[in-house]
């Protein structure tokens, strides 16, 4: 899979709160992200640049961004 420049944010699942940082479940890797910009709970899936979740998505968003993977990853 190539690089892209432009993929600068990662979506990622929430599976834990501590105040304002989650862990987030990117495929699997699982990372520290502070939450303080947006209302999130357990189980959402966040849009995360920078170490910051940026926007809560919702089921269809979710469902782009897995199709666009998936698409990029069978073009390689």
């Amino acid at each position: 899979m190539e690089y892209d420049p432009y993929d600068i944010a990662h979506v990622g699942k929430i599976i834990e709160i501590q105040g304002e940082e989650a862990r987030v479940d990117f495929n699997g890797i699982i990372r520290s992200v502070k939450i303080s910009l947006v209302n999130a709970k357990v189980g959402d899936y966040v849009l995360v640049h920078a170490g910051y979740a940026i926007k809560v998505l919702n089921a269809e968003e979710v469902e782009e961004d897995l199709k666009n993977k998936l698409k990029s990853l069978l073009s390689d």
